[in-house]
């Protein structure tokens, strides 16, 4: 190959003269490379035109474009249909080719009596498991065969079943997640086998000092149902049965609680697919809410570690029913923000916060500092989490003493923090919303919590109406609640619950 090329370029220099024609078809030969090269790989790199084609504005022959999006586009409205029995149907529509089904249940561990304490955790380890027309293989291989994913999740007020796949299978996912939840039959080995793995879980909780601190909180401040642990202790493992969770799901998954939301469909064709389905759900009369009443109080536990874990809170009375105060406490803890010394996020994460102003970035003693919430219907705590050495721990408590103060006095917010923590609490809502399951989830929820679902622009405006009177007096009110206290780790240093609660009160 090498030497017939060779061969011809000699017979190109040779003929009529030689060097002059040769010239000249190098001339045209790279002339032509470069017409065929250009508008590749290095003319774009280079930021050269092509010659060859068209430009970007010039309609391609044959080529029907579609219509172009208007400049607005009408968010779906939710529609909600109630049956005869109680059973709520609500869901919104969505251009998204994908659909987010839940199942949501108003119960929670604040149902649980003392019998059935710990029924709640083990619900959600049992969701999609056998029922009485399928086996749980077969119930993972039909969501595996359409691609779908399902997940459960239980909180102190309320239940939550998800299912999340293509629309077109839409009257699937609706009728294996009724059955999931509505048929479920507890085999002993099934119940066993979780058993064993919550079992597992708690004896890895000291991985989870903030959760468990926020347990503690919960045992601590509250006196009545939101006292009932979340996680299940080790003597409701070695109490629980399928006829425990039997009984406990025959008693709160009844009619007037359950609602089916759903993101993604046209609610008539939904209504049709469940009403079959949920027509037949017991309609029993609702029992009245389990009270609680907050009281206080102090958590201390000793475990071998070389960093000590504090969470100072107090009482949010009102909770989401109060929307004002619940919207102001949002916006409150944006403001406060927080996170740890090492920001997983990236550089700049809640840079801005007062937190991490005020004292992530003035002590390198503290592993970290942040504001936290818990809102139910009726009541709610907020506090802030801190993580330290226990040589630090006093001075810690002092720092988180003084930003609960602060926030509490008039002047020490300034607008510029207040209009910086609205704009990114009004953020997160729009950008959480643009999830499906999220929008699902919202709708689920807010239909248990307020009997409908209350569009995204009410709570647009409520937090702009919010002002640093809101926040100083609201701050106030939580504040002139006792303190609940919890401590984990190296406790020998913390200060007593007493002469910290004075420091807040003799204010």
């Amino acid at each position: 190959m090498y030497r017939i090329a060779s061969s011809r370029l000699g017979s190109i220099k040779n003929h009529a003269g030689g060097t002059v024609l040769f010239d000249q078809a190098a001339r045209y030969a790279s002339t032509t490379v470069a017409k065929k090269s250009s508008g590749g790989f290095f003319s774009w790199l280079t930021g050269e035109k092509s010659s060859q084609l068209p430009p970007l504005d010039f309609p391609l022959p044959n080529v029907a474009l579609p219509p172009a999006l208007p400049d607005y586009l009408e968010p779906g409205k939710t529609e909600i249909t109630t049956l005869p029995n109680g059973v709520k149907i609500a869901s919104e529509t969505s251009p998204n080719p994908a659909v987010s089904l839940g199942l949501y249940v108003d119960c929670g561990s604040v149902y649980e009596t003392p019998l059935s304490s710990g029924s709640t955790h083990l619900l959600e380890r049992m969701a999609f498991k056998s029922t009485t027309n399928r086996s749980h293989l077969r119930v993972v291989r039909e969501v595996e065969a359409i691609g779908g994913n399902v997940t459960a999740s239980a909180s102190r007020e309320q239940m939550g079943y998800t299912y999340d796949a293509l629309k077109t299978y839409m009257p699937e996912m609706v009728e294996v997640l009724i059955d999931c939840v509505r048929n479920a039959v507890f085999l002993d080995w099934e119940v066993n086998e979780q058993l064993q793995k919550i079992k597992a879980e708690i004896g890895e909780i000291s991985n989870n000092p903030q959760g468990l601190l926020l347990e503690a909180i919960h045992s601590a401040g509250y006196s009545g149902a939101l006292a009932n642990p979340l996680m299940a202790t080790e003597s409701a493992i070695n109490r629980l049965n399928s006829g425990i969770l039997e009984e406990f799901v025959a008693e709160n998954y009844t009619a007037s609680r359950i609602v089916l939301a759903a993101s993604g469909v046209e609610h008539e064709e939904l209504v049709s697919i469940a009403k079959p389905l949920l027509s037949d759900v017991p309609k029993v009369l609702r029992h009245e809410e389990p009270k609680s009443v907050y009281v206080g109080g102090d958590y201390r536990c000793q475990a071998d570690s070389d960093r000590t874990h504090i969470a100072l809170a107090f009482e949010v009375p009102g909770g989401w029913r109060q929307d004002k105060d619940a919207t102001t406490l949002t916006v409150l803890q944006m403001l406060m923000g927080g996170g740890g010394s090492f920001s997983a996020g990236g550089p700049g994460k809640g840079m801005y916060s007062r937190l991490y102003l005020r004292i992530l970035n003035e002590f390198q003693q503290i592993q970290s500092f942040t504001a936290f919430n818990s809102i139910y219907n009726d009541t709610g705590v907020f506090g802030i989490h801190a993580t330290t050495s226990p040589d630090f721990v006093s001075t810690a408590i002092d720092l988180a003493v003084r930003e609960l103060l602060a926030i509490a006095t008039p002047g020490q917010v300034d607008q510029v923090q207040l209009d910086r923590a609205k704009q990114s609490t009004k953020s997160a809502i729009l950008m959480n919303l643009e999830s499906r399951m999220v929008a699902s989830e919202d709708i689920g929820r807010q239909i248990l919590t307020y009997g409908q679902r209350k569009p995204v622009e009410f709570f647009l405006e409520a937090v702009d109406k919010i002002t640093l009177e809101d926040i100083t007096s609201l701050s106030r009110k939580m504040i002139a609640s006792p303190l609940t206290m919890a401590s984990w780790g190296d406790v020998i240093h913390v200060p007593s619950y007493e002469s910290i609660s004075r420091k807040f009160h003799s204010k």
